[in-house]
């Protein structure tokens, strides 16, 4: 591969001929001795060297069937197929073997003749929801550090039939303290069986002062942590990265590939007995509604929740559909909104169930084109710091006794067992390491947020309907 990539006029620094070399490392038998390798260094280092070369074998020698490069963004992963389509295209010995250049938006792609072995290599974009239901020889995963246990959820299952398949993994380190791939960092630096792990992060505390200052003085520690530094990267250059006019506290992450530490699971912040207090079997709500949906991180059981306010001008929120699994769930969103016509529909697509945004498009549940000025039955989409603030208004709700509900037993149980995880400076409930099910919890959270976001920006129009879901 490290030959065949020179022949197309990439030419491999030792770092990345030595991931090649040790990734590709084979069993007796002749299979990989890895199924997963896994790279972190930090940006501009070249590991799209990596890729492209490991790409370029996988198609024009191995003969792997299918290749799916995936990123975290369309532009991403659109880059990544400009640049082997300029590798295949200017090497003659290549470009005869290709059948056809896949150029529209969402289906780049390149597809070998049958005479050369009839590969094909995908480039798609996680966060449209590709990649469920292609068997593939081959995944590349770049921007690793944004990927969900969902989005691999979708992603593992396609490899399980092939006979000798292989999963690699780029990226710096995440942002989110309680990113998926903090495990497969432990995984690796715990030496499992049949992974290869590859980190050039330095071990340093980012909230150690010293620690920092370490970081923006030790100029052996750049060269051991940036593999491609005197190369690519010049000294230079990262001497300017390291002034407070540069990259400031994001120095460490960003060009030592320094991991915060892992986030821990932090008890609820909300009281049962205070929950409990709130109980009016009575409760209902009246005028305007919104909707939201969360789904299991393992996708066995979706809840649909909603809240409103009632006559009095208290909240109301309530669980109103609870199924196992998932494919129920689409239809019955597009039922609500031609019964209720609510000012929203809660939707966190970093969550499990941003798999569905696609299916919720296509029955006409989007998000809106104004953000200013929202239709009825539009998607709320929060963003990070809107998701901790709605857990936040949540908490803040039952602590001031603004909020009534009907004493669901799901729910109960779901604000007993729940816990919370850091997102960025405040928390949001952490679903992963909770001991029960917090959808119905996390439903609620989501429907109360969305009434707040867009109760007063839609037109307030009232239908005679009755208190029925």
């Amino acid at each position: 591969m490290i030959e065949l990539a020179e022949s197309a006029g990439l030419i491999l620094d030792p770092w990345q001929r030595f991931v090649l070399t040790h990734g590709l490392g084979e069993q007796a038998d002749g299979r990989w001795a890895s199924f997963k390798v896994s790279t972190w260094v930090a940006r501009q280092n070249g590991k799209g060297g990596i890729i492209e070369a490991r790409e370029l074998g996988g198609l024009f020698l191995l003969g792997e069937k299918l290749i799916m490069h995936s990123a975290h963004e369309t532009k991403t992963a659109k880059e990544a197929f400009l640049r082997i389509k300029e590798l295949v295209e200017s090497t003659p010995d290549l470009d005869r073997r290709v059948n056809k250049i896949h150029l529209a938006n969402g289906e780049e792609g390149i597809e070998l003749t049958r005479a050369a072995g009839g590969g094909r290599l995908r480039f798609i974009a996680r966060s449209k929801g590709s990649g469920r239901g292609f068997s593939g020889d081959l995944n590349i995963l770049d921007e690793a550090q944004e990927l969900t246990g969902d989005q691999m959820a979708a992603l593992l299952p396609t490899m399980s039939a092939r006979r000798n398949p292989q999963l690699w993994f780029f990226g710096t380190p995440p942002t989110d303290a309680a990113a998926w791939v903090y495990g497969l960092r432990e995984d690796g630096e715990a030496g499992i069986p049949r992974m290869a792990h590859f980190d050039w992060g330095a071990d340093l505390d980012p909230s150690n002062a010293a620690h920092v200052r370490r970081a923006l003085r030790d100029i052996d520690l750049w060269y051991a942590c940036n593999p491609a530094l005197g190369l690519r990267i010049s000294e230079e250059f990262v001497t300017d990265e390291a002034k407070p006019s540069g990259l400031g506290d994001k120095f460490l992450i960003e060009r030592l590939g320094v991991w915060h530490p892992r986030a821990a699971a932090g008890p609820s912040v909300l009281d049962l007995k205070d929950w409990e207090a709130l109980t009016d079997a009575d409760s209902a709500r009246t005028g305007e509604v919104a909707f939201a949906l969360d789904i299991t991180p393992n996708r066995d059981m979706s809840t649909i929740a909603a809240y409103g306010l009632r006559a009095d001008g208290l909240g109301h929120a309530e669980v109103i559909d609870r199924r196992p699994g998932t494919d129920w769930v689409v239809e019955r969103l597009a039922d609500l909104k031609a019964r209720w016509r609510p000012v929203a529909f809660g939707l966190d697509v970093k969550g499990p169930a941003g798999s569905l945004l696609l299916d919720l498009k296509k029955r006409g549940i989007v998000p809106p084109d104004d953000p200013e000025k929202p239709l009825r039955g539009d998607l709320a989409i929060p963003t990070a710091q809107e998701v901790a603030a709605g857990c936040g208004q949540l908490v803040d709700a039952v602590t001031q006794g603004t909020i009534r509900h009907i004493g669901q037993a799901e729910v109960t149980d779901a604000i007993r067992g729940a816990k919370t995880r850091p997102l960025g400076d405040s928390w949001a409930w952490a679903r992963r390491v909770s001991s029960v099910d917090i959808s119905p919890l996390v439903a609620i959270t989501l429907a109360r947020w969305a009434y707040e976001t867009r109760a007063h920006l839609v037109v307030q129009e009232y239908d005679a309907l009755s208190n029925i879901y």
